[in-house]
């Protein structure tokens, strides 16, 4: 009789319902996978860590208030360098006659620039002994002038901008001359100070030490603007108190010509710009 075969679990026996278990049964890692897996995701770490440190060094600069108002400040303290001079003493000034420059229908003058003088050092454009030790406690680093005549070159006046070290020294210098206001339009100083620049061949050809007869003040940021007027025609000092036009001709000369200088060199600088934007 023929023998019949079985099922095929049967044929199989046990060995191949253990071998389908060891089929179905996931592998192990054995330490070298582990170890490259490591290595892996401390790789993936690393350039996410690179890729953040390289997105903070993308990212625009910005800067805080307090460093804007110390870039700024450096920008002010640098005009007197980085202006020219023809800048710094305009060729024409243009000023108002009487007490209250801003007064609508006032009389507008014009001063003229006669030359630039070359920059001197602060002892010898102060020209006042006392007001020199003042300038030097505030840390005067130089002075530039130029001198002007007005209109009907009857009178002359130099112009000085004197650099000290930061804008609490020019007010100091300026209340020191003054006695009270230091900044916008000033003041008529209480003694006459600023060496004039004697220009030859011009009408300030005889403009010295004997012929100053007022002096004007304004602090501008780190800078003390002075103005010191005289008559073109060598007269030495006299007391104008008593002439009230030639008071006040002078007067709206000295203030006219110091405001002007100061005005620019006051001037607040835009905002500063940070590295890829617009602004900070």
């Amino acid at each position: 009789m023929a023998i019949q075969p079985g099922p095929p679990d049967q044929q199989r026996g046990s060995g191949g319902s253990d071998t389908a278990e060891l089929r179905l049964r996931p592998a192990r890692r054995g330490p070298r996978a582990l170890l490259a897996l490591a290595l892996v995701l401390i790789a993936l770490a690393g350039l996410a860590v690179a890729g953040y440190g390289l997105r903070g060094q993308l990212k625009p600069r910005t800067f805080t208030p307090a460093q804007q108002k110390r870039i700024k400040a450096w920008e002010v303290a640098k005009r007197w360098q980085t202006t020219p001079k023809t800048q710094l003493f305009p060729a024409g000034i243009t000023y108002k006659l009487g007490k209250r420059p801003s007064t609508k229908g006032a009389l507008v003058l014009r001063a003229t620039r006669l030359e630039i003088a070359g920059q001197v050092s602060c002892s010898v454009g102060a020209g006042s002994s006392k007001f020199t030790s003042v300038l030097r406690r505030d840390g005067c680093a130089t002075v530039l002038r130029s001198t002007y005549a007005d209109s009907t070159s009857s009178l002359v006046v130099t112009a000085g901008i004197t650099v000290l070290k930061n804008g609490a020294a020019a007010i100091d210098a300026a209340r020191f001359l003054t006695g009270g206001p230091a900044v916008g339009q000033g003041r008529i100083a209480r003694q006459i100070v600023l060496r004039p620049f004697r220009v030859f061949g011009t009408t300030a050809a005889s403009f010295g030490f004997p012929q100053r007869q007022l002096t004007w003040a304004i602090a501008a940021g780190p800078y003390l603007i002075l103005t010191t007027v005289g008559y073109s025609d060598g007269r030495p000092r006299v007391p104008v108190g008593g002439d009230s036009y030639a008071y006040q001709e002078m007067t709206s000369l000295a203030r006219g010509v110091a405001a002007q200088i100061a005005a620019p060199l006051a001037a607040a600088p835009p905002v500063p710009r940070c590295p890829g934007v617009p602004s900070c």
